[in-house]
């Protein structure tokens, strides 16, 4: 009986391994295609977000913008930043998350222009 039992057992963890190996193997295919996809700007991105400590969504978050517009960055950065200002009772910590989220978006922008750039760049040399 116990010999069965451990059979049952080995035959178990062996389905399970295997179910488990293949998972890895699809998750880490969809991963280099995502990564693929993204291409060169997203790697880009990601690094500006590795450098920074903010994600791209969370820079945006701390300045309220939804799309990456250059005015509606500073407008907004120059906004937050004064009502945080320690001088009229603000908070120092605020006021730092403001400004690195705003070196994050403008890191953003300047690789969506370089990106653009090389695309515009490829699209000439074909031609």
């Amino acid at each position: 009986m116990a010999r069965y039992l451990a059979q049952i057992i080995v035959v178990g963890a062996q389905v399970v391994g295997r179910a488990f190996a293949r998972a890895l193997r699809q998750e880490f295919a969809a991963s280099q295609a995502a990564a693929e996809t993204r291409g060169r700007a997203g790697q880009q991105s990601a690094a500006a977000s590795s450098i920074s400590g903010l994600s791209l969504q969370e820079a945006q978050q701390i300045l309220n913008v939804a799309k990456l517009s250059a005015e509606d960055i500073q407008q907004n950065y120059e906004h937050l930043f004064k009502v945080n200002d320690k001088s009229v009772g603000g908070s120092f910590y605020l006021q730092s998350k403001v400004v690195r989220a705003k070196e994050r978006l403008d890191e953003e922008l300047h690789i969506q222009a370089m990106e653009q750039e090389r695309k515009e760049q490829t699209k000439r040399s074909e031609t």
